[in-house]
């Protein structure tokens, strides 16, 4: 499995971006699927975005679509999630999680390997 750490998180007013980073360490990292998660007070964690192995297809939740970016450079063995117009309601922590499969899911229960989690907070 991978040992992922993000960074990146932190407060931000409304409209405002943030650039979350999930770093992997461990084996082969290019040949893992990528998503992100979200999970806020009280709520189930969130599907938030995901990437295949070689950063060529990517998903989004809906409402992330629009406003929220995946990449990934395997060289760094990093994957990056731009969140712009940033809204309260993306307040949460932010996890990064991959699983063994070039094809990315958007179900928690896929992914293998999971990282602590970044605090986003959004104030309006």
């Amino acid at each position: 499995q991978a040992q992922l750490v993000e960074s990146g998180g932190g407060m931000v007013q409304a409209g405002g971006s943030l650039r979350l980073s999930c770093a992997a360490s461990g084996r082969a990292f290019s040949v893992f699927a990528v998503g992100w998660f979200r999970q806020a007070p009280g709520k189930e964690r969130e599907f938030v975005a995901a990437i295949t192995w070689n950063g060529r297809s990517t998903a989004y939740g809906d409402s992330m679509k629009g406003r929220f970016i995946i990449a990934r450079d395997n060289a760094k063995n990093t994957v990056y999630l731009q969140m712009n117009s940033l809204k309260p309601e993306d307040t949460a922590v932010y996890y990064c999680a991959a699983r063994t499969s070039v094809s990315p899911s958007v179900d928690a229960h896929d992914y293998a390997s999971w990282g602590q989690g970044t605090q986003v907070t959004v104030s309006s």
